[in-house]
């Protein structure tokens, strides 16, 4: 699995009331070519590679703008 330009990112979603409902935290990123939205659960796949390759040193997530 080749994952590039991984960075956190926050969402908010808003109701009509302009009230936050929602909020995700994710890693946007590249794998295998194709951009996805990876949630921050230790339970995905995706983000289970995404920590392994970190912890090796051959991944690094940037911080959220």
């Amino acid at each position: 699995m080749i994952i590039e330009n991984a960075k956190y990112f926050n969402t908010q979603e808003l109701n009509a009331d302009n009230e936050i409902v929602t909020i995700l935290a994710a890693i946007g990123c590249v794998i295998d070519g194709v951009p996805v939205s990876v949630p921050l659960d230790p339970d995905n796949t995706h983000y289970a590679e995404i920590l392994r390759q970190v912890s090796a040193g051959t991944l690094t997530i940037e911080d959220a703008d």
